[in-house]
């Protein structure tokens, strides 16, 4: 699949078939994480995939009503950045990376034949969820990455076209 079929075909699915991605596709998928582009090479995006203990702990800390939710995926992978408090312009520019990071997980899954799901669910804002999927106070959750094999087709949302947000400047 090119890159342009890929940005194009690729959707946010809810729905997932039971067996988690293997390990050696995980590593494919994180490994092109790391070619995202961020400014000085900094790499602040950190990625936490959780197993079975870890899943249990954060849909405790998740209460009832919202751990149903984390099932839907068999492989989940909590996304953040490394913050830099010291210089908050390169702080801006390295949340910008994590999130092309993650994206970059998200279109090589679809690549992959993988559905996907980007998700920033409360419990990451709370510090039992972010104790339960060990993420420190240094770093801030960008989100939650599903991942699963395919289970359903998706026709593409309606967009805006480009002269609905682009301008062209004389």
């Amino acid at each position: 699949m090119d890159v342009v079929d890929a940005i194009h075909t690729r959707r946010t699915h809810k729905a997932y078939g039971a067996e988690p991605v293997d390990r050696a596709t995980l590593d494919e998928l994180l490994e092109l994480a790391r070619w995202a582009p961020n400014h000085h090479l900094t790499q602040p995006w950190r990625f936490r995939v959780l197993g079975p203990a870890a899943l249990q702990r954060l849909k405790e800390a998740a209460g009832p009503e919202a751990a149903g939710k984390l099932d839907r995926a068999p492989t989940l992978i909590v996304a953040s950045q490394r913050r830099d408090r010291d210089d908050p312009v390169a702080d801006d520019e390295d949340f910008a990376a994590a999130a092309i990071a993650s994206y970059l997980i998200l279109l090589g899954a679809h690549a992959r034949g993988l559905a996907g799901y980007w998700r920033t669910p409360a419990v990451l804002r709370t510090p039992e969820g972010r104790a339960a999927a060990g993420v420190p106070d240094e770093e801030r959750v960008l989100g939650l990455i599903h991942l699963g094999p395919l289970r359903q087709d998706k026709e593409p949302p309606e967009r805006l076209p480009p002269g609905d947000y682009v301008t062209f400047l004389p």
